[in-house]
């Protein structure tokens, strides 16, 4: 015999959850209505009833402004990093070119080739 978990989603809990925190009918009578064992109709309960203060909060307005000042910062360093990476290019071109005009050809000459 298979045991398969049933999963519920999000809008079910929050309905059977609701009804458990109305009071109007008692757990086992929402158990039954809703087939869902009546411990976990009292974890939904709990949960959102640990919830709902932070709904109305201003803990979600101040975690909103933190993530916000965290992205402004990570686009600042991007930026400054993108510059660095592009100086650091930049500068390898430059002293790469002068190396190579000084013993470029003489690389060419081993290899059987002439530089024009």
């Amino acid at each position: 015999m298979v045991n398969m978990r049933r999963q519920h989603n999000a809008a079910f809990k929050a309905k059977v959850a609701l009804e458990a925190v109305k009071g109007e009918k008692i757990i086992t009578q929402i158990s039954g209505e809703f087939s869902v064992h009546p411990n976990q109709i009292r974890q939904w309960r709990r949960r959102l009833l640990e919830m709902l203060p932070d709904l109305f909060s201003d803990r979600r307005k101040r975690t909103d402004k933190d993530r916000d000042e965290l992205e402004d910062e990570l686009y600042r360093q991007i930026g400054q990093l993108k510059v660095e990476l592009e100086w650091l290019k930049k500068n390898l071109n430059c002293s790469g070119r002068e190396e190579a005009g000084a013993g470029g050809a003489r690389e060419y000459d081993d290899l059987g080739f002439s530089s024009v």
